[in-house]
């Protein structure tokens, strides 16, 4: 009796490890905390690990492994399988995705967001621009038009910008600087610390940033229909990791994306808008609104030059920075 007890107990033992053996974990470096930024990944979570039956899961930190500033340098050497960054943070790593942070590129809905950034993340160009840091790209993280919180004086016309100090990276960091503002392009765990210390006056941020960083709790005015344009933020996987999946790994993976995508979009549009015009009034933010004629200089001073020295900058350094700015504007015109 001993014996054959013994011998289940080995069996057991054995078929544990060798289950153990065949699971696949991927590490995920995300930052900060969750929050709509970051519902599509925990979703993609949820429905990889129930379509494999827990047997391929994805084991999501925030923070634990990497800056955020760093987790594209992160992938590249499989120091973790995936991961978000923003293209802004690095505009000299990743060229080509940051065609998509110019301004006032005319997005006006998350769906025009997500669509256009898969057109540019499936070009070619895009793929081996990427490719050189072993990451293929993923999903975008669609985030709405940003707007400007601050404090002291609210800029009310183009002359106000003139020296106002503010937190914004990217295309929307360039069509500011035209139009006379200073941006500085601190990372957005340390956004409430600049504007506290007076590094800043004014903060760039997606309503649900403006939120999880604590901006609205010092800020006094946010101005509502500015929309400089947004920052792109792909959610990136190893290539040798992902080529290692297997074939039923793979699927369940890929096929996620859409119902991670739809769960994304849900979420932002009714449970975080459902907070932000609530919590303007609670705090007593005031808000600026821009009529069209002021609008129309923004665009003025501001798209029309930066898209042009994008465009030239980057075809200098060989990418088909033409094809790819006119690739987006297509596709929004078709959307």
């Amino acid at each position: 009796m001993k014996s054959m007890t013994a011998k289940l107990l080995t069996t057991a033992i054995a078929v544990t490890f060798a289950t153990e053996a065949l699971a696949t974990e991927w590490n995920v470096s995300l930052w900060g905390k969750r929050r709509a930024f970051t519902e599509h990944v925990e979703k993609l979570a949820e429905l990889v690990s129930a379509k494999t039956n827990g047997e391929f899961t994805l084991n999501i930190s925030y923070g634990g492994l990497s800056k955020n500033t760093e987790n594209l340098d992160g992938i590249s050497i499989g120091a973790f399988e995936m991961a978000q960054f923003c293209a802004g943070y690095h505009a000299d790593k990743n060229p080509s995705i940051t065609v998509l942070e110019l301004p006032f590129l005319g997005v006006s809905t998350l769906e025009q967001e997500w669509d256009v950034s898969m057109a540019v993340y499936n070009h070619p160009a895009t793929q081996a621009d990427l490719g050189r840091w072993n990451a293929t790209l993923l999903m975008p993280s669609p985030l709405p038009q940003y707007n400007i919180a601050g404090v002291g004086t609210p800029p009310e016309t183009l002359a106000d910008f003139e020296g106002l100090t503010v937190r914004a990276t990217g295309g929307i960091g360039e069509a500011l600087t035209m139009i006379g503002a200073v941006p500085t392009s601190v990372t957005s765990e340390e956004a409430r610390q600049a504007l506290d210390s007076g590094i800043v006056k004014s903060i760039a941020f997606a309503p649900h940033a403006h939120m999880s960083f604590g901006i609205t709790e010092a800020a006094k005015w946010w101005s509502t229909n500015l929309n400089p344009g947004t920052v792109n933020c792909p959610i990136v996987v190893n290539t040798d990791a992902l080529n290692a999946l297997s074939d039923a790994e793979r699927d369940a993976l890929m096929s996620s994306i859409g119902e991670a995508r739809q769960h994304y979009i849900d979420f932002y549009e009714n449970e975080t808008m459902a907070k932000w015009w609530p919590l303007l009034e609670e705090k007593g933010i005031q808000q600026i609104s821009y009529n069209e004629e002021r609008l129309a200089e923004f665009r003025e001073k501001a798209a029309g030059p930066v898209a042009q020295k994008w465009i030239e900058e980057n075809t200098a350094r060989g990418l088909p920075a033409q094809e790819l700015y006119d690739l987006v504007v297509s596709t929004l015109s078709g959307s």
